[in-house]
C-alpha cells in the first residue's frame, strides 16, 4: 500500500491535485473490499474499463488518471482516426480502448492469455468499439510455434521458462503475418522479455517509413530467454529511430535517454509526428484538459 500511495504522490497527472488522487485511491480501496464485482470506470470522456480489485494496470487509471502518463497522452495526441494502432500485451485493453474509442483510431490488439483475452474483449464491447478492433487472442514471436505462457501474474504474465509451473500453451505468430501488409503509425510492446523474438517477426513492419513511433517496455527482462535489450536499442537506431521523451502538458517532444525501468519511447520522422502532436485536440481525462 505505501508502494501504490508513493506512485499516486509522484505521479505527473496529480501535480498540484495530490489530495483529490489520494481520496480517489481510498475510495477505491474500501469499495473495492466491500464490492467484489467488476464496476465500469470512466476512463477519458469517450472510454470506459470494467475494473476490479487487484488489476494493477487498470487501477492506476481510477487514481492517476492516464496510469502510464506520458506514453498514453503520446497515444492520445499522435493518433486520428484513419490510422492504425499495434497493441502488442494488450492485457485488458487500456491502451486499446484510448486509441480506439478515445482516438478512432483502427486496433490490432494482441493478447496471448485466454483469461485476460476474455477481459480485453469484454471492454471492446464496453465501448461500442468492435468494428474499430481487431482482437486476436495469440502470441507473437519470430516464427509460427505453439508456445507457452504463465497466466497468473497479471500484467506481468509472459512466455513460460524452465521455471514456470502454472502455464497455458498458445498459438503464436509473426508480427508481419498477422499484418497482413498493412503498417501501423504506432506499435506498443509490452511482452515481458520476448521483444527480441517478437521484432525479428517484424522485419518488414519496421522497414515501413509508415511506423512513426515505438512504445516498448525495455527492463532488462530478455536475460532470461538469453537477449540482451542493448541490440534492441541499436535495431531501432539502425532503423532510424530515436529515444524521445514526451511533455503532455507542453505538447513538446525532448531528446532522451533509454528507459531501463518503464517504457522507452522510440520516434521516426520527428517533424511529422511533432505536428501532429502540436495540433491535436484536447483530451479530456477526470474533467482535466491534456
Amino acid at each position: 500500500m505505501q508502494r501504490t500511495i508513493q506512485f499516486v504522490l509522484n505521479h505527473p497527472f496529480n501535480k498540484g491535485r495530490v489530495i483529490p488522487a489520494l481520496i480517489r485511491l481510498f475510495k477505491w480501496q474500501l469499495l473495492s473490499r466491500l464490492n467484489k464485482q467488476p464496476v465500469v470506470h470512466q476512463f477519458t470522456q469517450h472510454s470506459k474499463l470494467w475494473v476490479w480489485k487487484g488489476l494493477t494496470g487498470a487501477t492506476g487509471n481510477i487514481y492517476c488518471g492516464l496510469h502510464e502518463f506520458e506514453d498514453m497522452a503520446f497515444l492520445l495526441h499522435l493518433l486520428r482516426p484513419d490510422d492504425l494502432f499495434i497493441d502488442i500485451g494488450a492485457n485488458i485493453g487500456s491502451y486499446t480502448m484510448l486509441a480506439g474509442a478515445e482516438a478512432g483510431a483502427s486496433v490490432i490488439a494482441v493478447e496471448p492469455i485466454p483469461q485476460t483475452f476474455e477481459h480485453l474483449t469484454q471492454n471492446v464491447k464496453l465501448n461500442n468499439i468492435g468494428n474499430m478492433v481487431t482482437a486476436l487472442n495469440i502470441g507473437l514471436g519470430s516464427k509460427k510455434d505453439i508456445l507457452k505462457f504463465t497466466r497468473t501474474h497479471d500484467t506481468g504474465n509472459h512466455v513460460a521458462t524452465d521455471i514456470d509451473t502454472d502455464v497455458v500453451k498458445v498459438n503464436v505468430d509473426t508480427l508481419d503475418n498477422i499484418l497482413e501488409g498493412k503498417i501501423p503509425l504506432l506499435l506498443k510492446m509490452d511482452v515481458e522479455g520476448f521483444e527480441t523474438e517478437v521484432l525479428n517477426g517484424a522485419i518488414n513492419t519496421l522497414a515501413a517509413p509508415g511506423l512513426k513511433a515505438i512504445i516498448i517496455e525495455l527492463n532488462g527482462a530478455g536475460k532470461a530467454y538469453g537477449f540482451n535489450d542493448d541490440d534492441i536499442h541499436m535495431l531501432l537506431l539502425q532503423h532510424g529511430f530515436s529515444v524521445m521523451a514526451y511533455h503532455p502538458f507542453k505538447r513538446e517532444l525532448v531528446d532522451a535517454g533509454r528507459n531501463n525501468t518503464h517504457n522507452t519511447l522510440y520516434i521516426r520522422d520527428s517533424d511529422f509526428v511533432n505536428s501532429r502532436l502540436k495540433n491535436a485536440k484536447k483530451v479530456y481525462v477526470q474533467g482535466r484538459p491534456i
